[in-house]
């Protein structure tokens, strides 16, 4: 049950990261790899700040801004500059490299002796549930402190949720979508492109550090590797959320997100219960990716060559027909 708990949680905290990919990947067409920077970023920041005894959620807020300037600088280096979306992210991305090791001073920052958002969740879960003991579940014991975060996050992930729906719904968030489907509609209508590329790449990467920021918390620790593989974790869970859903509306995407995350986590537990070598983790994802964004194409061919082979027959037996 403990590692249910566990998967759950994080797969909750992952669905930030996803949300922040979602944004750049499908509201805009952009593969954005400032999100491997942003993640760590975000964790790096937090853990500097409240080692230096910043309040936490102060230092998660700031942590969440410093994401959203790494986006805007993607954003700046892809509109004004011209470069090329891809490289700019790469840009930025090899940047925040060095910029986290700044920030940090080493490679590694331990979080167990300051106060956490985890630690926050955890005394306001023994005040909800009146003690510290396991609590039953459908018969299952649960630890209160992993019981407590994973709803503090769920709530948390709901709010964010909502804020977002509710943000594509206005004249910005719709102009946004309607960006990244017809640039130059959008900018026949008086909107700036560039402008709405930025910020929307800032919203982005500020999802994905608030991510890094809390995983940092929960874990006890940020690390400068961290972000490694982190973009491909995010599309997998766009993916699976797309074809969970199968719907093209904003708060059924958003939906499926969140709950393609949580399912991508638990086939992570499984496969690691199951005696998968934590190192082929990356491996698997990639090929998972691969085969998601393949298969679709494929179907789409078969079903292409299926209704052109029915055609094809039908107008042979109307010719043979003639014929006779």
């Amino acid at each position: 049950m403990t590692l249910l708990i566990g998967a759950l949680t994080l797969g909750l905290m992952l669905s930030l990261l996803a949300l922040g990919v979602y944004v750049s990947f499908r509201i805009f067409n952009i593969p954005d790899m400032t999100a491997e920077g942003s993640v760590t970023l975000g964790a790096s920041v937090v853990a500097a700040l409240m080692v230096h005894g910043v309040n936490a959620f102060v230092a998660t807020g700031v942590a969440t801004l410093a994401g959203c300037a790494a986006g805007a600088i993607t954003g700046v280096l892809a509109t004004r500059c011209k470069i090329n979306t891809l490289l700019s992210g790469i840009l930025v991305m090899t940047g925040l490299y060095s910029v986290n090791l700044r920030v940090m001073g080493k490679s590694n920052v331990p979080l167990l002796e300051v106060k956490t958002l985890a630690n926050f969740a955890e005394n306001l879960g023994v005040r909800l549930f009146g003690g510290t003991g396991d609590l039953n579940v459908a018969g299952w014991s649960v630890g209160t402190r992993d019981a407590s975060i994973l709803l503090c996050v769920f709530a948390f992930v709901v709010v964010v949720c909502l804020l977002l729906y509710f943000f594509f719904c206005t004249d910005l968030g719709t102009a946004m979508r309607a960006t990244g489907d017809n640039p130059a509609m959008i900018c026949a209508l008086g909107v700036s492109v560039d402008a709405a590329t930025i910020f929307g790449l800032a919203v982005s990467n500020g999802l994905i550090a608030l991510c890094g920021a809390l995983i940092a918390q929960y874990q006890g620790f940020a690390d400068v590797q961290m972000g490694i593989g982190i973009v491909v974790l995010g599309i997998a869970s766009v993916i699976i959320g797309e074809a969970l859903v199968g719907s093209r509306s904003v708060g059924l995407l958003i939906t499926g997100t969140v709950i393609g995350s949580l399912v991508f986590r638990l086939l992570v537990a499984i496969a690691l219960r199951w005696g998968l070598n934590p190192n082929d983790l990356k491996i698997v994802t990639a090929l998972f990716v691969f085969v998601a964004l393949v298969m679709p194409n494929l179907g789409r061919k078969y079903q292409s060559s299926r209704a052109r082979s029915r055609q094809l027959s039908t107008s042979k037996a109307a010719d043979i027909y003639a014929a006779d």
